[in-house]
């Protein structure tokens, strides 16, 4: 099965450890090397409608796919998922720091 990127953004991330939903396909990590896709990136969501920022971003790599279907992508997660950003920007911090 041959997939575009465009058909993948339409497909729904679901971890099917918990259940879940995850997201929406975002972004993806291509080796240069060979040009193969590594991991599909799915986009934190939106704090206090994007005036306090985001969410982690999320990288699934492609070993943790277990399936793509017609409407949903099937992953198999751990406690081990990688995440982009620190969440260094919380609303207990902007408290803290303006007492």
């Amino acid at each position: 099965m041959v997939c575009t990127f465009s058909s993948i953004r339409n497909k729904e991330i679901v971890n099917l450890r918990t259940g879940l939903k995850i997201g929406f396909a975002d972004d993806l990590e291509l080796d240069p090397n060979d040009g193969r896709i590594v991991s599909m990136i799915v986009y934190g969501r939106p704090r206090a409608f994007g005036l306090m920022g985001r969410d982690e971003d999320m990288i699934i790599k492609c070993s943790n796919i277990r399936l793509i279907g017609e409407d949903t992508i099937l992953v198999d997660l751990t406690d081990d998922v990688r995440v982009t950003k620190s969440g260094i920007c919380s609303v207990d911090n902007l408290l803290k720091t303006t007492e």
